[in-house]
């Protein structure tokens, strides 16, 4: 399989390259070169903490929005059973920047709502590059209230630079679709689990971001803005994007300091994108935890620690 990597891979692009050659030589040649190889390995396996333990609040950014990255649509089958993909928002269209639907976690029925970004050019044009517009809010909303008509959980998966900010947006009420998105998550009567699996970019995000628990992946981001935009305001120069993202602080651990999200999940030693499987296992070992914890809940007492838990947020002094 053919990786993509980002510039500071570079140093384990090539080193991986030079373990697949001596490897593919091995076999050819039929002289044994495992130790050689397994001595590389672990020279790699160092390399690799050693990168990514390393990486600048910038290189985060980059690697939450990885090409290899997964999406939400590569975590279901892997973390879901039965999914059932529903569409549309009954008024003017589907939005394929998010998607949603019924599954079984676990045995336990369960509404998934997740931003879906494209891997080649046709589908990132059909998923408007992650992007929703107001009628994929419109979507989620209608899966929330039907999400809790059910009395069936709700787990959203965020991974979005941004709401869509074209002029058809504004004009179909893209600020009240995600302001009234807001409030009905506030008050859902049903458990309500966010995930930041990529990049979490302003009201794009936040739309499908409030509920009781929220966490974030390793590699994952939450920001007002991307870095690249921020720079573009303040400084009118996208070249200021790695002092912008220091400024910004919109990394896992960063928000975990703060008291912005609740809990970190780890990604595999290479990242999610270069073992989903085993970043599947993990994510879905803390929704489980997360779901059991929540659904011995009541109603009641689940929306007051909802309540209080959004309004602890920030810091302000009178």
């Amino acid at each position: 399989m053919g990786y993509s990597y980002l510039e500071f891979e570079r140093p384990i692009a090539e080193l991986t390259s030079k373990i697949e050659e001596l490897s593919s030589m091995g076999s050819d040649s039929g002289v044994n070169i495992a130790e050689e190889v397994e001595r590389l390995n672990e020279k790699r396996d160092k390399l690799v903490e050693q990168v990514y333990s390393n990486a600048s609040r910038a290189e985060i950014c980059q690697l939450s929005r990885h090409p290899d990255r997964p999406y939400i649509l590569d975590y279901i089958p892997l973390i879901f059973d039965d999914f059932q993909e529903l569409h549309g928002e009954r008024t003017f269209s589907d939005d394929g920047a998010l998607v949603g639907g019924i599954a079984s976690f676990r045995g336990q029925s369960v509404m998934i709502i997740g931003h879906q970004k494209g891997r080649d050019t046709k589908e990132k044009l059909k998923r408007n590059f992650g992007m929703p517009r107001p009628e994929g809010y419109r979507k989620a909303l209608r899966l929330f209230r039907m999400a809790e008509r059910f009395d069936i959980p709700l787990l959203t998966f965020i991974d979005t630079a941004g709401a869509w900010p074209g002029i058809d947006a504004e004009e179909h009420g893209q600020s009240e679709a995600i302001a009234r998105n807001l409030q009905e998550l506030a008050g859902l009567k049903v458990p309500v689990i966010c995930t930041v699996i990529g990049e979490g970019g302003s009201g794009g995000a936040l739309a499908i971001g409030v509920g009781d628990r929220l966490y974030m992946q390793q590699f994952s981001t939450y920001s007002v803005i991307s870095p690249e935009g921020c720079a573009a305001i303040l400084w009118r120069d996208r070249s200021h994007a790695e002092e912008a993202a220091e400024a910004l602080k919109p990394t896992a651990i960063d928000l975990q300091g703060l008291g912005l999200i609740d809990a970190i999940i780890p990604e595999p030693k290479d990242g999610a994108h270069r073992n989903i499987a085993e970043a599947a296992d993990l994510i879905a070992e803390v929704l489980a935890g997360a779901l059991k914890e929540l659904l011995a809940t009541p109603v009641d007492q689940l929306l007051a620690g909802r309540s209080e838990r959004l309004r602890n947020i920030g810091r302000f002094s009178e």
